[in-house]
């Protein structure tokens, strides 16, 4: 079926009829798992229409302002450094890797115990599936697992990448490596776009981000009433749809929503009863379309309350300071805000456990559902260190591998009842 968007489309070197078939897919798995909720707040239809035209609209939009000169940025991970982009008049994005999509082209090159991100992102090119891929003056990787630095040489070599040096542990020595990382992406951001940054166009572009930051972070405070109320599957949206869409908008819409949201948590009114088991989902990052564990745990008598993810708190829990007035103190200030990120990827890595303890009491929770993508070996291994973090702080955790297909769904379920059952006992 055409579309006002097909010659776009094309002119991107997009698959139409690939293309067409994931779109559907998309629309109906949405429907299923978002738009049959009930008791949805109204700000959440902004966030419906931008799915609906996460493809469409937003890609015109960029299409639009690489007309008028301005380059696009694409990247997979929280560390690379949206100041910097924006501070170039750039514009940054997340780019597709929540889908099977592709998935067969990529094993053909890739070994298939490869975790279902990295054969998602690879696939989507090799399947000229992703407008933000095609859209793209620079993609931007980084060194976060192994998987993902030998994934990059072969995407490489249909899409040029840009690699940053992701530090191991958090020394003095680390902290260096990280500044002269930072420092090499501004001097490769300048070049690609042609712009210098300044202090003045750098401090505006940490305003910008931190406020973003501190809408979500408003949201996160709102959502932990009990009863909760906003799904968790809402706010998981949410965060998802912050790294595709204009930032000053999305953070105005946001705001809007969690107006509403602080009328409804004063009337104590939620989605879920007051004694529904809440959830904290904690691990591996979700990245659109991927909703299938939200929505089984929330389908199954629980509701989540907050995630420990790089699409959750690790990419809002931290601002970049902003009281700098040189160019020298700005970049000081993000190599700092950045450092603070607890991916998996460090050792040892106590602070992420100490952050995980910390927000799950915060929250109230009465169990943690950790998870990981098979394969993902840093959030797979480091589960076995989460569980016995949870255990001192007698708190359930139930530890969960899985991928991007619909086939374990039923398992799934079976599992996360049964731990609904267990926390309810206890």
């Amino acid at each position: 079926m055409s579309t006002p968007h097909d010659a776009m489309w094309e002119k991107l070197n997009i698959d139409l009829d690939a293309h067409s078939g994931l779109l559907a897919v998309l629309g109906k798995f949405y429907g299923d798992i978002y738009l049959s909720q009930s008791g949805r707040l109204k700000g959440m239809e902004y966030l419906d229409f931008v799915l609906s035209e996460v493809h469409g609209l937003r890609i015109k939009e960029i299409q639009e302002a690489k007309a008028a000169g301005k380059k696009v940025i694409g990247t997979f991970c929280v560390f690379v450094p949206e100041e910097i982009v924006l501070a170039a008049n750039a514009i940054q994005v997340g780019l597709c890797a929540g889908a099977e999509a592709g998935k067969e082209s990529a094993e053909k090159i890739l070994p298939r115990n490869t975790c279902a991100l990295i054969k998602s992102f690879v696939g989507f090119k090799l399947s000229r599936l992703c407008p933000y891929i095609e859209s793209c003056d620079l993609v931007v990787g980084e060194t976060t697992c192994d998987g993902k630095k030998k994934a990059y040489e072969i995407f490489n070599e249909y899409s040029p990448v840009y690699v940053m040096e992701i530090p191991q542990m958090k020394n003095a020595c680390d902290r260096d490596l990280w500044k002269t990382e930072v420092l090499r992406f501004k001097k490769k951001v300048e070049e690609v776009t042609g712009n210098e940054i300044t202090a003045p166009k750098l401090s505006e572009a940490i305003r910008i981000v931190n406020n973003r930051r501190k809408a979500l972070q408003r949201l996160n405070r709102l959502r932990a009433a009990i009863p909760a109320p906003i799904s968790g599957r809402d706010v998981l949206l949410i965060n998802q749809v912050s790294f595709y869409d204009d930032p000053i908008r999305f953070t105005s819409k946001i705001d809007e929503l969690c107006d509403q949201l602080e009328e409804r948590v004063k009337t104590g009114k939620g989605i879920a009863h007051e004694e529904t088991p809440r959830f904290m989902l904690s691990g591996c990052p979700m990245a659109v379309p991927n909703w299938k564990l939200p929505y089984v745990i929330e389908s199954s008598g629980a509701v989540i309350v907050g995630e420990e993810s790089c699409i959750g708190t690790r990419n809002t829990r931290d601002l970049t300071d902003e009281s700098g007035t040189s160019l020298e103190e700005m970049l000081e200030a993000i190599v700092d805000r950045y450092m603070k990120i607890d991916c998996a990827c460090f050792t040892p890595n106590t602070e992420r456990l100490n952050n995980i303890v910390s927000l799950a009491n915060e929250l109230k929770v009465n169990g943690v559902i950790h998870y990981a993508l098979s394969f993902c070996q840093p959030y797979g291994i480091e589960a076995y260190k989460v569980d016995k973090a949870m255990q001192k702080a007698t708190i359930p955790m139930l530890s969960i591998e899985t991928d991007y297909s619909m086939e374990d769904v039923e398992q799934l379920k079976t599992r996360v009842e049964a731990f609904i059952e267990m926390v309810k006992v206890k």
